[in-house]
Order: C-alpha cells, then structure tokens, then sequence
C-alpha cells in the first residue's frame, strides 16, 4: 500500500504566529474577508502574484487535465511559498471546500499532494466550510464571523456593482477607485466592531443607502461605451489572474463592464437544496431550514436593490426570482452542477438590462459551465436575435493575443449593432 502523509492540522498555537495565505478571487469581496478574519485574530494575507510563472508553476504540480482554475489557485500558492517572500516553517494556507459536485471539493486533496511533491508536505491547509468536511483547532468558523462573512459579501456586491457603472464615465479619473478604498476600509470597521445583533434590516438599508448616495454624487459625464457583460465559471469570471486581465482590456476598448454579483450564487447554491428535496425527496427539517436561510439571503437582496433604485442613476440588478423565471423558458432547475442554470439566467438578465454584449469565460475541465454556457448560446440566439455572445476558453495553452482577438471581432459587431 502507498504511503499517505497525514494531514497536517492548523492548531492553536499556530493562531498565534503563523501566516494564513488565501488565494484571490474577487478582490473587493476577499479583501473585505480578510480584514474580517484579520481581526478575529488571524494573520492573513491576499495573494496577489500572477502572470505566466503562476500558470506553469501550477503545471509543474497539479496534472494537466485537472480544471484550470484548481491548476491557478494551487500554482499561485505554490508559487508563494516558493518565492522567498515567506517563512514557509511559519505559514499556512486556507482554502474553501464546497462539498458538491464540483472539483472545487478536491483541490484541497490537490494542493496537499503538490505540497508534498515541492517538499513542504508539513503546511498546514486550512478547509474553509459549512459542511464540518474538515476541522482544525487552530481556525474556528464561528457564528459571528459566519453571519458578518455573508454581510461583507452583499456589501461588495454593491460596492462592484456601482463602481463598475461609475468607472468607465467619471470626470476625474480615480475617483471611484478611491470610493472603492474607503469602502473597503470603512465596512471592514463596521463589519469588525458591530455585533451581529446590530446587522437589522434597517441598519442594513442604511449602510447600503449610504454607499449608493456616495457612488452617485462622483461627478460623470456621458460618453458613448459599449456595454458589456461577463459570464462564466465563478473564479475565471471574477479573477484576473484567469481570465488575462478582462475587465482592464474590455475597459481599455471603450466597454462598460457588468459582472453579476456573487450573492446571487449563494442563493442559487440554497435553492439547488430545496429543489434537490423537491425532486428526489428529503427531509422536511432540511427544506425549512434551506427555505429560513433563502429567506434571509432573499431580504438582503431586496435591500441592495431598492438602495440602488433609490439614486434614480445606476442600472438595477434583477431580483433572483426573476433570474429563476428567465432561466426556466430554456433550462430546467435541477441543472446544477457548476454554476448551473444561473449562469444561463445571468446571460438573459444582462441582455434585457441593456449589456447585449456578454463575454462567457469557459475555463479548461469545466464541462458543466460549457453546457450552460457555450451550449445555450443558440437558443439564446433564438431569444435575442440581437445578443452578441462569445465563448473564450481559457486554459494554460491559450494565448491572451487569440482571447482578446476573439473578443475584439465580439466588439466589432456590437459596434455595428451600436450604430
């Protein structure tokens, strides 16, 4: 029998001196994270490294025909531990396990393996979750952080949301960037040194009114933009290390970009449950509580919305009930493995809201994102004969030069269509 190397745990004692590395997603979103785990008193840090040393690094320890987000995420911690920059003997790394279908469950497994073939198997992998997959003494997901997690998440959906429809008009270049900042560190404050008693829906619906006023008084003027949305598998669609930068190359070819937010994920995740029951059967217990947990989830979305609504400015995102609605006219809701129907529905969403234009992300090994995605791009067709839909693959073989040329002849019809 092959030896197996235990699993090294993260205890107590290395709360107090080691350096927790996470791997970066959405920046405004993990950054709130990290602040929020920061103050319950571990030491984290976001990883920035990218570019093609991540890349190969990740091809060097993860198998070539494993999903190409698993190859960047574990290639970028790698590459960190490798850099010198760190005190390896001192330094942990965290990472989410989701439990599903999908093989986010096994990059945990993945990275371990990769760790011990660079020879530093005694890092500690820390499995963030909700489903008690894996513990460790040393990190705790209490309740409190758990609620004020979710909180923080909502709240950098709408700072996303306003800034991406701020950015591409703003007089003064910067200006939303710095609302950005100051967001970023003043919800990281609010999020810290309130108690989870404090988070009603009218404190809630303040903060939330606060930021979109804030967004709206930075002056603008009109200019002519293509709007564009982005789609896709949820790492390659928010993150620039895997998908080359889009957002600053569509930006820097005149584009207003509209990415949807990650909240809408995490109902879709609560309601693939309740259809799971509905279905195949399952406990009652298990659907009231899947039902309390949309219900509040559901409350906050309504707040984000009527906040934006309320500045008469911004384009609004569509409630999920609607985005289930769209959904149903071609795809059925029990498609839920990946991101399922909600990356169709968040196709149709952007083209009744006017970004007619949508750059799907299909990464390498994600079968179930190239269903639902380059796959319902003919009937969607169908739907909107005025769509302008391009699948871009990305994987370790594919040149930026091809992707963006791709998109390049995506924006050359909407200029047609434009004019």
């Amino acid at each position: 029998m092959a030896n197996v190397t235990p699993r090294v745990e993260f205890t107590k004692e290395m709360k107090r001196d080691y350096k927790v590395l996470i791997p970066n997603m959405a920046p405004i979103h993990f950054e709130l994270l990290k602040n929020l785990f920061c103050y319950y008193g571990y030491d984290m840090e976001l990883l920035y490294n990218d570019g093609r040393e991540v890349v190969d690094t990740g091809l060097k320890y993860v198998h070539n025909d494993t999903c190409y987000p698993a190859l960047l995420v574990i290639g970028q911690m790698i590459n960190a531990l490798e850099s010198g920059k760190y005190d390896v003997k001192k330094t942990a790394l965290m990472i989410t396990q989701t439990g599903g279908g999908c093989r986010a469950s096994n990059y945990i497994l993945l990275l371990r393996k990769a760790l011990i073939k660079a020879g530093m198997s005694y890092v500690p992998v820390i499995s963030l979750n909700l489903s008690g997959l894996e513990k460790n003494s040393g990190f705790v997901f209490t309740i409190p952080m758990m609620v004020k997690s979710l909180y923080a998440l909502a709240y950098a959906d709408m700072v996303m949301l306003l800034d991406n429809q701020v950015k591409p008009y703003e007089i003064n270049t910067g200006d939303s960037a710095e609302r950005v900042k100051y967001w970023v560190e003043n919800l990281s404050k609010e999020l810290e040194t309130a108690s989870i008693t404090s988070f009603s829906a009218k404190n809630v619906g303040k903060t939330m009114d606060r930021i979109a006023k804030d967004f709206a008084a930075i002056p603008v003027e009109k200019r002519r933009k293509l709007k564009v949305g982005i789609v896709g598998e949820i790492y390659v669609k928010y993150s620039s290390l895997a998908n080359n930068g889009l957002e600053e190359f569509l930006a820097s070819q005149n584009c207003e970009v509209m990415v949807p937010g990650i909240l809408a994920f995490i109902i879709f995740k609560l309601d693939n449950r309740i259809e799971d029951i509905k279905l195949y059967g399952g406990s009652k217990a298990k659907m009231a509580l899947m039902n309390l947990f949309m219900e509040f989830f559901l409350k906050i979305e309504k707040i984000m919305i009527t906040a934006v609504q309320q500045t008469n400015r911004f384009n609004v995102p569509s409630p999920y009930s609607h985005l289930k609605q769209l959904a149903s006219r071609v795809i059925g809701a029990g498609c839920k493995m990946g991101e399922g129907w909600l990356l169709t529905a968040e196709m149709m969403e952007l083209i009744e809201n006017g970004y007619p234009n949508v750059v799907c992300a299909q990464p390498f090994g994600c079968l179930p994102n190239h269903i639902v995605g380059k796959g319902m791009i003919r009937k969607l067709k169908e739907l909107y004969p005025k769509s302008n839909i391009v699948p871009i693959d990305y994987d370790p073989g594919a040149t930026k030069v091809n992707q963006e040329n791709r998109i390049k002849l995506m924006l050359a019809v909407a200029n047609e269509n434009h004019n």
